[in-house]
């Protein structure tokens, strides 16, 4: 594993189907300005085993999913969702939606103080985006 990550934390680990890791990070780099750190492609010279780039500020992991190795490792990403909390949701959602996103949840000042909406990744990840609104505290 490379050197350039936390020592401590929580990082997200994505699977990606379809042999589209690269693709995805391609994405994330538009999306959401990502950097990419570190890349190891598999032996098999066609997958990407691991991936690991900086988002924000934190680190997230993705590598093309490996269906021989782990018995539950396939289809359609379920039951997570990823979380920006950023300087700007207006910025970061509209970049993301002219990368490719689709929406789930338009962006909309929401009750508990934030500006906030949901896009779906080509890859099947859900990521929520938000910020405070402008001119409130909280």
């Amino acid at each position: 594993m490379d050197n350039q990550g936390p020592t401590t934390g929580l990082t997200p680990h994505l699977a990606i189907a379809d042999r589209r890791a690269s693709e995805a990070i391609d994405f994330y780099i538009r999306a959401f300005g990502a950097t990419e750190n570190m890349r190891m492609p598999a032996d098999d010279g066609v997958r990407l085993m691991h991936a690991h780039l900086t988002v924000n500020g934190a680190s997230l992991m993705l590598h093309d999913e490996f269906p021989e190795y782990v018995e539950n490792e396939s289809g359609p990403p379920d039951g997570v969702t990823l979380h920006l909390q950023v300087d700007d949701a207006d910025a970061w959602f509209e970049r993301a939606v002219a990368a490719g996103a689709s929406v789930v949840m338009p962006l909309d000042n929401m009750f508990w103080g934030d500006r906030y909406a949901q896009i779906k990744d080509p890859f099947g990840h859900t990521w929520s985006i938000g910020c405070p609104v402008k001119g409130e505290t909280t």
